[in-house]
């Protein structure tokens, strides 16, 4: 399986408008050869590189199995998925906001299970980790960076 974005390669800088310096929306996401017998996907994007240790920009997730990609500021709701709790404590996607000095990166990653999780909206990062054990069908990351000068 294989994570991809119409707006930004692997490695590359995130563009602003995906920031807290910018819009603040959500980058587009693509994904390429599931896995037969996926029944939902799941996504989590998160920065190793925050002073307090790894920081949860996005936790999403029972993604119906019919869906390839999310688009641009994409409504949970609308594609029939939940939206966990992120480390800024709300709902959804919440952009890199990193302190001065050198870039961070952001992983985007995104599993393929074999079944719809039964987890409440606002379930956070360890709660969806948990219940995805034993379900990974496959799983795929993009990394993008974003630095404050």
């Amino acid at each position: 399986m294989r994570l991809v974005s119409t707006a930004f390669e692997e490695g590359a800088p995130l563009p602003k408008k995906f920031t807290a310096d910018g819009s603040n929306v959500s980058p587009p996401l693509e994904w390429l050869d599931a896995p037969a017998g996926t029944r939902s996907f799941a996504l989590i994007c998160d920065d190793p590189d925050a002073p307090r240790g790894i920081w949860v920009h996005w936790v999403l997730f029972n993604i119906p199995s019919d869906k390839t990609g999310l688009a641009e500021n994409v409504a949970t709701q609308s594609i029939g998925a939940r939206s966990g709790k992120n480390d800024f404590g709300k709902l959804g996607y919440g952009g890199p906001a990193p302190p001065r000095g050198k870039p961070h990166r952001y992983y985007f990653k995104l599993y393929a299970l074999d079944r719809s999780l039964d987890l409440p909206e606002g379930a956070t990062k360890p709660q969806l980790e948990s219940a995805m054990k034993g379900h990974i069908l496959a799983e795929a990351q993009l990394m993008g960076t974003y630095g404050r000068a």
